[in-house]
């Protein structure tokens, strides 16, 4: 995904438990538990737990499930909207709340590395390149919010990151030769965690199973959704159960299609001493 993230604003976790507190006050006045509200907004119980604690912000679909379970054309979606606008662009602020929560994280980066991958440099020539009008102070501001995204890769317990990247990935010149050699060096450091895995897709895979970026997160150990951005539409949470089925089939097949972690580290490392040279 290009993971280009607006600047930082208020809604986040507050907004995510509002619509939450919401949701479960029409649920007790309809005399519903959990379980039977979940069936008839056709999601399970472990989701409207989710939402109901704050946990994270609920989808337009879910809203709209709420909404039509409750009778109340709109009311839900217009609120979930208006909490998901403070500040940002209600696209982005429910993938923020599900990588802040997530349990694992599963990315197909086929135009930029992820923003949880990016060293400073690389996220600067990234920003620029997609805002080219805004000041230095602007695109450093958006910087900075990335590289505090990453401190999620660094609490007691953070999620299981895996990500597939194409190796025009690494071999497309962002900034210049020393930002990419330091990012790929970067990349290599992470590699050392147990809680990261890296694989390339090389050029000699041929067509890859997907030709759109885009990431799956899990919570509690489970899919749950997956983001993914259109240059119309920005990005946009899809936590169906189709959406959800498809992305774990392409994931599994991009997997298979990549190299092995060992061989795709090696890969990276040659890569960078081209970069270095």
């Amino acid at each position: 995904m290009s993971d280009v993230e607006p600047r930082k604003g208020s809604t986040g976790p507050d907004g995510a438990a509002y619509f939450g507190a919401e949701v479960r006050a029409l649920r007790e006045a309809l005399g519903l538990s959990q379980e039977q509200f979940a069936t008839k907004c056709h999601y399970n119980q472990c989701q409207v737990s989710r939402v109901e604690c704050g946990a994270v912000l609920a989808s337009e679909a879910f809203a709209e499930a709420v909404d039509k379970a409750a009778g109340t054309p709109g009311t839900y979606q217009r609120m979930r909207n208006r909490l998901a606008r403070r500040d940002n662009p209600a696209w982005f602020v429910p993938y923020i709340v599900l990588e802040e929560s997530a349990s694992a994280i599963t990315d197909y980066s086929c135009t930029f590395l992820m923003g949880l991958l990016q060293t400073p440099e690389y996220a600067t020539a990234v920003m620029r390149a997609h805002f080219p009008r805004e000041t230095d102070e602007q695109i450093k501001a958006r910087v900075e919010l990335r590289m505090r995204r990453q401190e999620a890769l660094h609490r007691e317990n953070p999620p299981l990151l895996w990500v597939i990247m194409h190796e025009a990935v690494l071999r497309t010149c962002v900034g210049d030769a020393s930002v990419m050699a330091t990012q790929l060096r970067h990349l290599i450091e992470l590699a050392e965690s147990p809680h990261v895995t890296l694989q390339v897709l090389p050029f000699h895979a041929g067509a890859a199973p997907s030709h759109l970026p885009f990431t799956l997160v899990e919570l509690d150990g489970k899919p749950h959704a997956v983001y993914s951005e259109s240059p119309t539409h920005g990005g946009q949470v899809d936590d169906s159960p189709t959406a959800v089925a498809s992305a774990v089939g392409a994931l599994d097949r991009l997997r298979m299609a990549a190299l092995p972690e060992q061989q795709s580290l090696a890969l990276i490392r040659k890569i960078m001493e081209e970069h270095q040279k």
